[in-house]
């Protein structure tokens, strides 16, 4: 797996988000400047499978051809949509132990909605060209 200049964009991003709530949401924390970018990436990792999993559920939706199949692949994007708030938390505690909290279900919901918003934000003002840097 290669690492794009998006992914650490993104990762970029996700820490400075992360710093907000972590500044603005008492239940959202990090006890080292260290963990917070650590965290940043277990978050870009995360969501980076929660939305190629969202995608191909999407997409067994509209290619369907049964309705009982689409209405299963609704029900599983019903699940994993707040199913991966919860895999999110776990995975964090699991990582950092009580060096690094992200709240609960409401502010990582909040926190993975914003993260989602300021990365479009940021793509949007810096679309990736596909060009090459001179060397």
């Amino acid at each position: 797996m290669r690492i794009r200049p998006t992914d650490l964009v993104d990762v970029f991003v996700y820490l400075v988000v992360l710093g907000v709530f972590i500044q603005l949401f008492p239940a959202v924390l990090s006890e080292s400047f260290l963990i917070a970018p650590l965290t940043a990436v277990l978050l870009k990792a995360v969501l980076e499978v929660v939305l190629l999993v969202k995608r191909r559920i999407v997409g067994r939706i509209r290619n369907g051809r049964e309705r009982w199949i689409r209405v299963l692949n609704v029900l599983a994007l019903i699940l994993v949509l707040p199913g991966s708030k919860f895999v999110v938390l776990e995975l964090a505690d699991w990582a950092f132990g009580d060096a690094a909290s992200l709240g609960g279900f409401v502010p990582v919901t909040l926190l993975i909605v914003v993260l989602m918003l300021a990365r479009g934000g940021v793509r949007k003002l810096f679309p990736e060209t596909g060009a090459q840097p001179q060397e």
